[in-house]
């Protein structure tokens, strides 16, 4: 598999509270995006540790996993992370009300599972048409659900940026979790809501149709950033295809 990553902290804050990891070991690829929250230090505390405990517990896998226990291994690091980052503000007050978003997704070449808490998302590529898997956990997401608010509405909401679940913020957190069937070429994409924020779908598809792998996560940030960048913008791509095809 092929696979590219970047973060930046935007045009506009000083800080980056984005934390992004893909990394590789035996036949799986873990891809991680973490979108933090609580300020300079604080979010980048939140989502460091959510990056780092996933990728630690990826590699002490000792051993290969069923399609369920996959799954199940995502939820469990999952809830690791938010323990981890709960606690972590116990003992270090500057942090206080710190949290972070998550989308991790754990590749194979037959499937792709993920787990998803927060407003960072995850999409596929196949067959050329790019499709958003996660659903967003924020209170104008949920308002569009209820049919309270149309699409275009939510786009200029006050509240956009209002989440209904963050890591660390409560002792406990449930995370969506979900397997995706893929075959060779096609490809999937974690983001932060600093991308999707400003780039539509189609463009983000046409990026990724039309680039290579090593490209695409520097171009789509520098045209988040061309429409102004206000947010940290971060992107991971994975794609099903062998190394030097």
């Amino acid at each position: 598999m092929e696979y590219s990553s970047a973060t930046d902290v935007g045009k506009i804050r000083q800080h980056n509270e984005d934390a992004v990891a893909v990394v590789k070991s035996g036949e799986y690829v873990l891809a991680v995006v973490a979108d933090g929250m609580g300020g300079h230090r604080a979010g980048d505390t939140a989502s460091r540790l959510a990056c780092e405990t996933l990728v630690t517990g990826f590699y002490d896998l000792q051993e290969s996993l069923a399609r369920n226990e996959i799954t199940a291994w995502l939820e469990k690091a999952a809830s690791e992370a938010n323990r981890n980052i709960f606690e972590y503000q116990k003992v270090h007050p500057e942090c206080r009300g710190m949290g972070t978003t998550l989308t991790a997704a754990l590749s194979t070449v037959n499937f792709t599972a993920y787990a998803n808490a927060g407003d960072s998302r995850l999409y596929i590529l196949e067959s050329g048409s790019l499709r958003q898997v996660t659903e967003d956990h924020s209170l104008v997401e949920e308002l569009v659900r209820r049919g309270e608010l149309s699409v275009k509405e939510a786009e200029k909401h006050p509240q956009k940026h209002v989440l209904t679940r963050a890591l660390g913020t409560e002792k406990t957190i449930a995370v969506d979790t979900g397997v995706v069937e893929w075959k060779e070429n096609d490809t999937i994409l974690l983001c932060s809501d600093g991308l999707t924020n400003k780039l539509p779908d189609k463009e983000i598809e046409e990026v990724l149709q039309e680039y290579s792998l090593k490209d695409t996560a520097v171009l789509l940030i520098d045209k988040a950033n061309e429409r102004g960048g206000e947010d940290n913008i971060t992107a991971a791509a994975v794609r099903n295809r062998e190394v030097g095809i």
